[in-house]
């Protein structure tokens, strides 16, 4: 993830220290800019701005949205938690603002030390419901 003043993939930052889209690492950008350099389609990015209070680009004449690099960050930290790690629209806004996202976070893995077991449960419960649909 970047932070302000990074650029947005370290990947893209060009050897003059730019960015692959040729701004400053701390430059405002388009919402056409922000979607080609992470990804993210332009409708997306405006229905996040509805979803999360919390993202919100300056916005000039006509309404044209300049993202600060912490929007950057924020956007990219929303595609992180919705897309990567699963969670719903309002879990993340609600993980975002600091509270708990109750049933919308992802469940933990269990230790590695259950899962041996919980394999051999469910091995069980498939013998069981194949010898039942046998019967």
């Amino acid at each position: 993830m970047s932070g302000a003043g990074q650029p947005l993939n370290p990947a893209a930052r060009a050897a003059d220290g730019k960015t692959a889209g040729g701004k400053e690492p701390g430059a405002f950008r388009t919402i056409g800019e922000v979607a080609a350099e992470l990804g993210i389609r332009q409708h997306v990015l405006r229905y996040w701005e509805e979803q999360f209070p919390m993202l919100r680009p300056v916005k000039r004449s006509g309404g044209r949205r300049y993202y600060r690099p912490e929007d950057v960050t924020l956007i990219e930290t929303i595609d992180r938690l919705v897309h990567r790690e699963g969670m719903t629209l309002r879990g993340a806004r609600q993980w975002l603002s600091g509270r708990p996202a109750s049933a919308s976070a992802p469940v933990p893995a269990p230790p590695a030390a259950d899962m041996g077991a919980i394999v051999g449960r469910l091995r069980e419960i498939r013998a069981g419901l194949a010898a039942a649909l046998d019967a």
